[in-house]
């Protein structure tokens, strides 16, 4: 395979400022693509009220140290002129737009894990489905126009958890956020059905276990030493890197014979089975298999089948 299999193709990663986002604008750049990566936090006009401190500037570094061709750029997508300026300069600029990934979401600051929906602040979580919600239709609404005139155009929903998990109720994580990621997935379905007769593939992505910045800087550790984490969370030696989600849709653009996935939750790990990618340390972990036969039985830890 060309080590620039997606020269030629733009692509669009609505939600690239950390966490899978960032990994796939930089994974899709480095395939060969032209990326548009957008988030709210920028080092310009400040964070935005997730107050991390990654920026949207710092994925264009990464895309640049990529030997990537990218534009970092600061975008609201709850606002849908914005997203209407964004793609209008896609199209000024490039004149196509062959890969949205949307992978929006950020709400965070005001999930209440442990509250029942009529114990949730009500506005916090209208906030959470607009921001898991809303900013993705907002996005294929404006996008799609001009995806459409692309042969072969993919839209990937970034999601969490596989259809199997989301079809019952996640207790622990609060409705709003559990309807969010229920949502993104009858996004996929809904999109499916409306592309029909066309060459447009729409599917959605689940990470596994990821080690998100968040993640990380919730167990006091880094990319570099995430291992010493397994002293208080043995479970956390399945997790995966960013990156891997990143490859895993680098590939599946790339690959011509995608609608085969067309309306499906995917996983990172199907994918890298699949194309043959790797994650950072050339494991290929496969977490929600993982999941169902070692941690939810309560068996004793084991990375061994599962990397």
């Amino acid at each position: 395979m060309s080590e620039r299999p997606l020269a030629g193709r733009v692509a669009l990663v609505a939600g690239a400022t950390r966490g899978a986002g960032r990994a796939i604008a930089v994974e899709l750049a480095r395939a060969g693509a032209v990326v548009y990566a957008t988030g709210r936090s920028s080092r310009v006009s400040g964070l935005s009220d997730q107050q991390r401190p990654e920026t949207i500037e710092e994925t264009g570094d990464l895309i640049a140290a990529a030997d990537g061709t990218g534009f970092a750029l600061r975008v609201d997508h709850e606002v849908p002129s914005e997203v209407e300026a964004l793609v209008n300069r896609i199209d000024d600029e490039q004149g196509r737009l062959d890969v949205l990934d949307n992978n929006i979401f950020g709400a965070h600051p005001f999930t209440q894990w442990d509250r029942k929906l009529w114990e949730h602040d009500l506005d916090g979580g209208l906030r959470i489905l607009r921001m898991g919600i809303d900013t993705h239709l907002i996005t294929c609404t404006k996008a799609l126009p001009l995806l459409l005139r692309t042969e072969h155009g993919l839209i990937v929903e970034t999601t969490d958890r596989t259809s199997e998990y989301n079809r019952t109720f996640r207790r622990n994580v609060g409705f709003y956020y559990d309807l969010v990621k229920a949502a993104v997935e009858r996004i996929v379905i809904g999109l499916t059905a409306e592309l029909e007769g066309t060459s447009c593939t729409a599917v959605a992505v689940t990470p596994g276990w990821m080690r998100s910045e968040q993640m990380l800087d919730g167990f006091g550790v880094s990319e570099a030493n995430w291992r010493d984490a397994l002293a208080r969370v043995p479970h956390f030696c399945i997790s995966e890197s960013p990156t891997y989600t990143g490859r895993a849709v680098a590939a599946l653009a790339a690959d011509p014979d995608r609608g085969r996935y067309a309306g499906r939750v995917v996983s990172s790990a199907e994918l890298a089975r699949t194309y043959g990618v790797t994650d950072v340390d050339g494991t290929q972990p496969d977490c929600w298999r993982y999941l169902v036969e070692i941690q939810e039985p309560e068996r004793p830890p084991t990375e061994l089948g599962y990397r």
